[in-house]
């Protein structure tokens, strides 16, 4: 019965597990946000005391649930019949933070994150029902990432936030850092790329962006400027490097294409970097060889943005995806030794 006040001890089977997805599983109906609310009240509790629905539960642990009434033993709500439950646990498994009123997603290589030519029906857009935990609403995209670029993806939960989060990404008011492996090792270690833009042709996944020299710019149709800041962060001789980029514009595979014209396209990146790449690096394009995965080696690591109703400054980071793990543990660079913002370093 869920009428009444429950007290549950937590076995082997459900240690070291979060609070509300023990809870979900237990009671499918539950929305997220019914049980951030309990737990605010205080109404849930663990071993007497309060607790936040991120808490990891442990074993031998008491967990008190207040009574739910009957609509907790009512089936989990049903979601669009084109998304699949395996879908609902992947993209709800991608939540890396949120709060009342933003949803941080670390979105995963090869899902696009709106649909368009060639993208089909699964993209995070289209799975945004999965991301409700208890609004109204769906949450709303405010800003992209490419299809096969992983990491932060910042949603708004109302549209008063998607506005204020709009206008900071339109000022510039969020700092984006991103990091890549490329082929070869720039020269010198970190600088400004200035190149624009221009649209050479082709539609979704066969779009692609030709660079255009600065001066060339205000005499190229179509150009618009584009500005990228570099770091190297460490380098594998001169064969490979782990690189830091900061987009102070939001062009089209901006990141992609500057590193392409410095000679050093992105590990992985067949658009830009294939076997006809000219690089700096031993001359085979934005292939590493061997074991290293054939994916694109972009991540959207660190996003720092003022709270748009707390007015806090947010500082987020998103753990590498799989494949860009493994190159790393491959070569021995430690993601523990790189600085927040290599960009902004206090003076030595």
């Amino acid at each position: 019965m869920t009428s009444k006040v429950q007290t549950i001890a937590i076995t082997e089977e459900d240690g070291d597990q979060r609070l509300d997805r023990w809870l979900r599983k237990r009671f499918p109906y539950l929305t997220q946000g019914r049980i951030e609310k309990l737990c605010r009240k205080g109404e849930l509790r663990v071993d007497g005391g309060r607790v936040k629905s991120a808490t990891r539960l442990e074993v031998g642990q008491k967990v008190r649930i207040p009574p739910l009434g009957e609509e907790a033993d009512q089936p989990a709500p049903k979601f669009n019949k084109k998304i699949t439950r395996s879908d609902v646990e992947m993209i709800q498994s991608c939540v890396l933070w949120k709060d009342e009123h933003i949803i941080v997603l670390n979105k995963p290589p090869g899902l696009p994150s709106q649909g368009g030519s060639g993208q089909g029906d699964r993209h995070v857009d289209g799975l945004t029902e999965a991301l409700m935990f208890g609004y109204k609403d769906r949450p709303k995209l405010v800003h992209r990432l490419d299809k096969d670029t992983s990491g932060l993806l910042l949603l708004a939960r109302t549209d008063r936030v998607a506005r204020g989060l709009s206008e900071a990404l339109r000022h510039r008011d969020v700092r984006k850092i991103y990091w890549a492996a490329v082929a070869g090792t720039p020269v010198p270690r970190a600088g400004s790329i200035k190149y624009g833009l221009v649209k050479l042709g082709g539609r979704g996944e066969n779009e692609r962006m030709h660079c255009v020299h600065p001066k060339d710019i205000a005499t190229t149709e179509g150009a618009k400027r584009a500005h990228t800041d570099y770091a190297v962060l460490t380098a594998l001789g001169t064969r490979a490097s782990w690189v830091a980029l900061v987009p102070h514009t939001g062009r089209t595979h901006q990141l992609r294409a500057h590193m392409a014209e410095l000679g050093h396209p992105i590990i992985g990146d067949g658009k830009y970097g294939g076997s006809s790449q000219e690089n700096l690096g031993d001359g085979w394009g934005a292939g590493i060889g061997g074991d290293i995965s054939r994916k694109l080696h972009l991540h959207a690591r660190t996003l720092i943005v003022e709270h748009p109703i707390t007015k806090k400054m947010l500082t987020l980071t998103a753990p590498l995806p799989a494949h860009m793990q493994r190159t790393w543990d491959f070569v021995g660079w430690d993601v523990t030794h790189a600085p927040l913002d290599p960009f902004n370093m206090p003076d030595a």
